[in-house]
C-alpha cells in the first residue's frame, strides 16, 4: 500500500505504508505517520500519477517537454 500526501512546502508526494520518515525535495524530513494522507494505492505506477494528478490541481496543468523542443 503507497500512501500521497503533501510536505508543508506544497509538493505532493508519496511513500511505502510501513516507511517512518520521508524526505522532500525542500530539505524537510517528515515523519508520515503525522501527515493528512490524500489517498491510498495499492501500487508505484498509481501512487505517482495520484501525485500528478494533486500536483496539477494546485500548480495548474505543467506541460513537460525535451530540452530540443524548447
Amino acid at each position: 500500500m503507497y500512501l500521497i500526501f503533501r510536505c508543508d512546502c506544497g509538493r505532493t508526494m508519496y511513500s511505502k505504508e510501513e516507511v517512518a520518515r520521508k524526505k522532500c525535495v525542500c530539505g524537510k524530513n517528515l515523519k508520515v505517520k503525522e501527515r493528512r494522507i490524500l489517498a491510498k494505492t495499492d501500487n508505484a505506477e498509481s501512487a505517482s500519477q495520484m501525485v500528478r494528478k494533486f500536483q496539477e490541481e494546485k500548480y495548474g496543468g505543467l506541460q513537460f517537454t525535451t530540452a530540443d523542443r524548447i
